[in-house]
């Protein structure tokens, strides 16, 4: 995909704020549609596809998690979300419902822009990179070309990033893999700050998957084991 057919929707309610993010990333090459309201950014979401969401968290109409959740429910889509910096509860349930990232308010643009190229380099890796056909883990099949997961032959709907890290652990099985890590093979962040990403990311996989297959080394990190 090349940078010019790369869609993305900014869902922001203070007008200064969302021309300012719009204006950057289109002089990025990036294409941009502005939403400034909860009903609005699923209908744009909808009828747009964009490719990744900028999401604020508070949204008339209903909420940026509300927003997550319709999206996620009708494709697969990257999320990254602008939160407050004492918005913790928010950033965790955001991460939860299906956020792959978050920029914290003030930001700057540069940063910005930056963590939107990570996610989008996240979910544009080259098909090759993956392994060919199918990998069984337990009552989990696992097919990387097409980015699908079935547990127990039910498919399961996996967000971008939940794939993505599911992968990361699967190529590493049996390897206790730290926060640090994961950060740097998923997220493409070159500092361990984000852990709370990693660990939302996780506990959203073993509700999806089950408590059986990601084990947690306390003071370490997370590796895949055999699912029963």
């Amino acid at each position: 995909m090349s940078q010019n057919e790369t869609r993305i929707l900014v869902v922001e309610d203070e007008p200064t704020i969302a021309r300012a993010v719009a204006d950057r990333l289109a002089a990025e090459g990036f294409g941009v549609e502005v939403a400034a309201d909860g009903p609005t950014a699923v209908e744009r979401a909808r009828a747009y596809e964009p490719h990744l969401i900028v999401l604020d968290v508070m949204l008339p109409g209903f909420d940026g998690l509300e927003v997550c959740r319709r999206v996620q429910a009708d494709r697969p889509v990257p999320v990254l979300m602008l939160t407050a910096r004492d918005d913790e509860t928010d950033l965790l349930v955001g991460l939860g419902v299906g956020a792959d990232d978050y920029v914290t308010k003030p930001f700057s643009m540069r940063e910005l822009v930056a963590r939107i190229r990570a996610v989008l380099r996240r979910v544009e890796r080259p098909a090759m990179e993956a392994a060919d056909g199918s990998v069984r883990v337990g009552g989990l099949e696992i097919d990387q070309r097409a980015r699908r997961v079935r547990r127990d032959g039910r498919e399961v709907h996996l967000t971008p990033t939940e794939f993505d890290l599911l992968a990361c652990l699967l190529r590493n099985r049996g390897t206790v893999l730290t926060r640090a890590v994961l950060l740097e093979q998923v997220w493409d962040w070159a500092d361990a700050s984000g852990t709370r990403v990693v660990d939302s990311h996780v506990k959203a996989l073993r509700r999806k998957l089950g408590q059986g297959l990601i084990r947690t080394v306390h003071g370490v990190g997370y590796s895949l084991e055999a699912a029963s």
